[in-house]
């Protein structure tokens, strides 16, 4: 009796509301969270840009069940917190700031933090400078989120707008608003991202992507920029001195092919296209080089492996034996550490132990080499080697 009131009560005004293309908005988010910077001076950036992620997807989650409050809550935190990792990334000595953040000191609020990031950010004071639709639309936002979590109005009231009879308003309506709301500070969030640095909108130029180092950075999808932030937002984007010097540093590089790009970026050897590779070795690290001649010294050879496994590489057109899609770092220690390096069974497959420039590389190949072979494949990776550029000018 008591726990059927009690859950009677808590859902008394609660009321649930399934989210459209809610996968989608998942999947979107996904933009954000590989938007990962690579710069080592932004104390906790990243963190913030995951945490940030984080209520995003809260508030999608909160909606649904019913939470709708909470729910605005979560969006109005991403949006401030959003513009707390710029704070204390962007103002020339912003240590003192990050100690206050970190501990029970007093730290700005969202008002103060915009306008000291207005008078000495570097990169945001030219961002509001150069983007002012896009901040005039942030404020707006901010202020018809507050509206939601400060009860503004009965229609923000649960008793109000879910009572069974006082609260006839539209369910569409609601998720449209609230579907609205989240679409704006996703791409809020995904602009103040790119105070950190340009790379997310960067190398979605394939003139600078194809030309740039291997960027723990994933740019953001055409999609993505169309639906949250918008081509008028990124032109002026591209305007801001860091975007620009940044594309001026890549952009008279050597462009790389498809087929050597997908090396350094996927770890993936186009078994059609070693020629094409290896002329452009020089933009290759070491380690890429090695397994891809160890990739073209053999028809046998199924995937390379270094660092112990922590590195895959896979070569098109050719299956492993093996069945097994896991597979365990310690196995791979295993292998190098085992007196006899060569055909080692690995499941269905094998196995075999290379060392070039004092590194252990592990070939995965369906079946055994012989003698012959194993020389053969030790010469060919070794020539490969003597034409390579020297270490200083490796990548």
């Amino acid at each position: 009796m008591a726990n059927g009131f009690v859950e009677w009560r808590s859902n008394a005004n609660i009321k649930p509301l399934p989210l459209p293309n809610k996968e989608q908005y998942y999947l979107d988010l996904m933009n954000i969270e590989h938007s990962w910077s690579g710069r080592m001076d932004t104390n906790i950036g990243n963190t913030f840009i995951m945490e940030a992620e984080q209520l995003l997807v809260n508030a999608i989650e909160l909606f649904e069940k019913g939470y709708f409050d909470c729910a605005y809550y979560s969006l109005r935190s991403a949006v401030e917190l959003s513009t707390t990792m710029v704070f204390l990334t962007d103002l020339p000595e912003p240590d003192n700031y990050f100690k206050a953040w970190k501990s029970s000191e007093e730290f700005p609020m969202q008002g103060r933090m915009i306008k000291e990031l207005s008078l000495n950010g570097n990169v945001f004071s030219e961002m509001r400078e150069k983007m002012p639709e896009f901040f005039k639309s942030a404020k707006e936002l901010s202020a018809e989120l507050n509206k939601y979590v400060h009860k503004q109005g009965l229609r923000h009231f649960y008793v109000s707008r879910n009572h069974p009879v006082w609260g006839n308003r539209s369910s569409d309506s609601f998720i449209k608003d609230f579907t609205d709301h989240l679409n704006r500070c996703i791409g809020v969030v995904a602009v103040m991202r790119l105070a950190f640095d340009p790379f997310p909108v960067l190398l979605m130029d394939e003139e600078i992507l194809y030309r740039c180092f291997d960027s723990m950075t994933d740019p953001y999808s055409e999609e993505f920029v169309d639906k949250y932030i918008g081509a008028a937002t990124i032109e002026e984007y591209k305007q801001i001195s860091m975007y620009t010097c940044a594309y001026d540093s890549f952009i008279d590089n050597e462009k790389k092919t498809a087929a050597v790009f997908d090396v350094m970026k996927y770890n993936v050897i186009d078994s059609n296209k070693f020629e094409e590779i290896i002329s452009q070795f020089h933009l290759l690290p070491k380690e890429d080089r090695v397994c891809v001649l160890l990739a073209a010294s053999s028809n046998k050879v199924a995937k390379v492996y270094c660092y112990d496994g922590l590195a895959m590489y896979f070569i098109t057109g050719r299956e492993t034996n093996r069945k097994a899609k896991s597979w365990n770092g310690s196995d791979f220690v295993n292998f190098r550490k085992s007196d006899n390096l060569i055909n080692q069974q690995y499941d269905e497959a094998y196995i075999s132990v290379f060392e070039f420039f004092e590194k252990p590389f592990l070939v995965e190949h369906n079946e055994m080499f012989d003698n012959d072979e194993i020389d053969q494949i030790i010469a060919f990776v070794k020539d490969g080697i003597k034409n390579m550029a020297p270490d200083g000018d490796n990548q």
